[in-house]
């Protein structure tokens, strides 16, 4: 069985004593009902890997003995999802979880003109993306800022292939059925009731190509995971 996985923003050099916070100190010593010498991996989510066994444990916290350090190199992909914000905060989350697990490496939450929701719960949804990497085992944390406007975001934003999904009637490529050229790939999804015509015209002319995601209308959490998907098998 593998050893259980953890997280700690604060990673230390073999060799060295670490004190593990009381959420995880619980889970080692209550959930898990791990013993001295007992095993496991830290990652902090930005490549470091430790191999760590348990040192000494008291009613609030335990301690950890790293034995060895491991750099895990960048997910080859660098795959971003811009994606409004929802107004079934839960449905957002979902997304969250899912896409940390495909692999995407950047998520943006976009507030756009027919967004309904602009409250982010940023402690909560970064716990998500933390439970979602240490349950795919990965040592990559996405990246996620706050939310931002639209149309600032769409001015600075970067990337190989930029790409923008809406349900328009207009000249759009089906992006299961397109060859997407090599490099980094951002693909924007609008809220519930897609984007307006304005700021379609606008990634359009920040050198956006306009897709679509099939046949059929998506839920905002659905085309973004179709999204993900899609970009990630490429």
């Amino acid at each position: 069985m593998p050893f259980p996985f953890f997280y700690s923003e604060e990673i230390a050099s073999p060799g060295a004593i670490v004190a593990l916070d009381e959420t995880t100190s619980r889970h080692v010593m209550q959930v898990l009902r791990m013993q001295k010498g007992d095993q496991l991996y830290l990652t902090n989510g930005k490549g470091k890997k430790l191999l760590a066994s348990v040192h000494e444990q008291n009613k609030k916290r335990c301690t950890i003995y790293v034995r060895e350090e491991t750099d895990v190199v960048p997910p080859g992909q660098q795959n971003t999802i811009a994606v409004s914000l929802l107004k079934n905060a839960s449905r957002f989350e979902w997304f969250l979880e899912k896409a940390t697990e495909i692999g995407i490496t950047a998520i943006i939450p976009l507030i756009c003109e027919r967004t309904e929701r602009t409250n982010f719960r940023t402690d909560r949804m970064n716990n998500i993306l933390v439970s979602a990497m240490l349950q795919s085992r990965q040592c990559w944390l996405p990246c996620m800022p706050e939310p931002v406007q639209y149309r600032q975001w769409i001015a600075g934003s970067t990337g190989d292939v930029r790409l923008i999904a809406h349900c328009m009637e207009a000249e759009k490529k089906v992006l299961s059925q397109q060859a997407v050229a090599p490099g980094s790939k951002t693909i924007c999804i609008g809220p519930e009731g897609d984007f307006t015509p304005g700021e379609v015209e606008l990634a359009l002319q920040h050198g956006f190509k306009a897709v679509s995601l099939g046949n059929t209308r998506l839920r905002t959490e659905t085309a973004a995971i179709a999204a993900a998907v899609l970009l990630a098998i490429q």
